[in-house]
């Protein structure tokens, strides 16, 4: 989600944070990124100035690309542009490591992939336990179809001075991008909408939960094209209706007439009895009764039964009153892997209220517009919060967030962390659906560090810098490797030229070892021979010219 929240109360999941604290870490442009200082043609608005009103006429978040960036911010007078992109670390040597294409695809899963088999989707819907990621429509897969050396993400948002130096005081809108793809001919929005729907269903996915910020402009035109994407690639993809009251403010009769039209999309989340699946963010920002308006209009006006699942940002002040119009509850949830011990209350609270609970499942979460960021402590939230939903019996998932890299907090493939983060959850989701953990069948590794210290000053113009949300985890420096092993072997890493090895179990196992300058390996062996090896291609350093917080991720089973 986007400092457009920046109104949302002073918790976990929203709170502004403007703490000049010390800074911690920085961003690492890979090489195949020429950032130099670009500015955008045209005006765009930003989204992240304090201050104003949702209804006022300034465009909403994204809608400095309501048709792309205009054609003089593209590479090339055809919008070609390079397709260059990064090197990522070494995987198995089993199994091939190119797309049948040759060209690149979010979507494709080589073999070698996962340390396990992964169940075919037809196997995983059986289950009634749904999983969904939060699909936030500023970040597509490409903003103006350009090759990724000069494309807007590269120009205007890794760029500290990009957007003519309106993120300069924060370094920079982002410290992630989603993984580059090739330019494309003809409708290349929706195209690349079916990519990330074919990436999704790949790594076991149910649907996408989509934030809907606008009711017009190019937001609400990207839901639209969403519910088309999910349609054209899987009918059996759902899109759950995600109406975000933070960024909108309509009469109840407006937002039911939006709804009903996105409703007649095959692809919009109904239950088995045909009721259509609506699920506020914020929900609480209207009462019960303003929402029963809302049910009471779809049924009326347009036929449509709904079934009310809000989301809230104070989920314990608010279940009770919603219980009599609500199918289910949710919460946006915490960040950090010491956050999660009203986890299994919050299940328990709406299982005893008859109602379903819709879990968030969260990788890591660091903003710099915000000046705020939770130590996720490597792959420790993202175990943290999976353990929880399968052990607390949660009735559905949300990954929290697929795309939002504004918050750092994206599962979707990306620059820095590759397949990474998305192939760890599909371990977690095929328990969670299946009742059973998968078999392990390819000796995997999963490497994860920042790339810079706790501690490092930023030597460039980075003035709000991003410091510990309260009640997060204390800052740490660590490098971490989980390993899948089909038995048990000798780990061999290398951390900053310091050699350290251990002894691995078979199956899963985590271990840490401390963060030091330089890059990291991790090598498993067994019987004298490399059965998995990986390198985080990113040096860690003491001296940053930007902060970033985010913890990048490499595995062994992806070149």
């Amino acid at each position: 989600m986007s400092a457009q929240r920046s109104k949302r109360p002073l918790t976990h999941r929203r709170r502004r944070g403007f703490r000049a604290r010390r800074p911690l870490l920085t961003l690492l442009i890979s090489g195949f990124l020429i950032v130099g200082v670009f500015t955008a043609t045209g005006i765009a608005w930003d989204p992240f100035k304090s201050g104003g009103s949702r209804q006022s006429t300034a465009p909403q978040i994204g809608e400095p690309w309501s048709a792309g960036p205009s054609v003089t911010d593209r590479a090339g007078a055809g919008g070609a542009g390079d397709a260059t992109r990064p090197t990522p670390p070494a995987g198995n040597k089993g199994g091939s490591t190119k797309p049948p294409t040759g060209r690149p695809s979010d979507d494709w899963r080589p073999s070698a992939a996962l340390p396990f088999d992964m169940p075919s989707p037809a196997t995983l819907r059986k289950s009634k336990r749904l999983v969904f990621a939060h699909y936030f429509t500023p970040y597509p897969l490409s903003l103006d179809n350009a090759g990724s050396a000069n494309d807007y993400y590269t120009r205007n948002y890794l760029n500290p001075a990009g957007e003519s130096g309106k993120h300069a005081r924060y370094g920079g809108l982002l410290r992630d991008r989603p993984l580059p793809v090739l330019p494309k001919s003809g409708n290349w929005e929706l195209a690349n909408l079916q990519q990330e729907v074919r990436t999704a269903r790949a790594a076991g996915l149910d649907g996408f939960t989509v934030d809907m910020l606008s009711l017009s402009g190019k937001n609400w035109e990207r839901t639209n094209m969403l519910l088309r994407a999910a349609q054209s690639v899987d009918p059996g993809f759902r899109i759950m209706l995600m109406p975000d009251m933070t960024s909108i403010n309509p009469d109840p009769a407006s937002l039911a007439n939006s709804l009903a039209q996105l409703a007649k999309s095959p692809a919009a989340h109904r239950l088995s009895d045909g009721r259509l699946v609506v699920s506020p963010f914020k929900a609480e920002a209207k009462t019960p009764a303003w929402w029963k308006q809302v049910i009471d209009s779809l049924s009326s006006r347009h036929g449509i039964r709904t079934a009310l699942v809000p989301l809230f940002l104070d989920y314990g002040s608010h279940s009770g009153e919603f219980a009599p119009i609500s199918y289910g509850f949710s919460e946006w949830g915490s960040r950090s892997y010491v956050g999660q011990e009203s986890a299994t209350r919050d299940a328990k609270r709406a299982h005893g209220l008859g109602k379903i609970w819709m879990q968030p499942v969260s990788v890591q979460d660091a903003r710099p517009n915000q000046g705020v960021y939770d130590e996720a402590g490597n792959t420790a939230t993202l175990r943290s919060t999976w353990n929880h939903a399968i052990n607390d019996g949660a009735d559905w998932v949300q990954l929290t967030t697929w795309n939002d890299y504004s918050e750092g907090s994206q599962f979707a493939p990306s620059l820095h962390n590759g397949h990474a983060y998305l192939d760890l959850s599909s371990y977690y989701l095929v328990r969670f659906k299946t009742g059973s953990w998968p078999r392990i069948v390819r000796d995997t590794l999963y490497l994860t560090s920042r790339v810079q210290f706790a501690g490092a000053d930023p030597t460039g113009k980075q003035v709000l810098l991003m410091a510990p949300r309260r009640g997060t985890a204390p800052p740490r420096d660590t490098v971490e490797v989980v390993s899948f092993l089909t038995a048990p072997a000798t780990v061999r890493t290398t951390v900053g030229g310091v050699a350290k090895s251990y002894g691995a179990p078979a199956v899963r196992h985590a271990e840490l070892f401390p963060l030091r300058a330089g890059t990291s390996t991790a090598t498993a062996t067994r019987g004298g021979k490399t059965v998995a090896s990986v390198t985080l291609p990113y040096e860690a350093r003491h001296v940053v010219q930007v902060q970033d917080l985010q913890y990048y991720a490499a595995t062994s089973g992806r070149r």
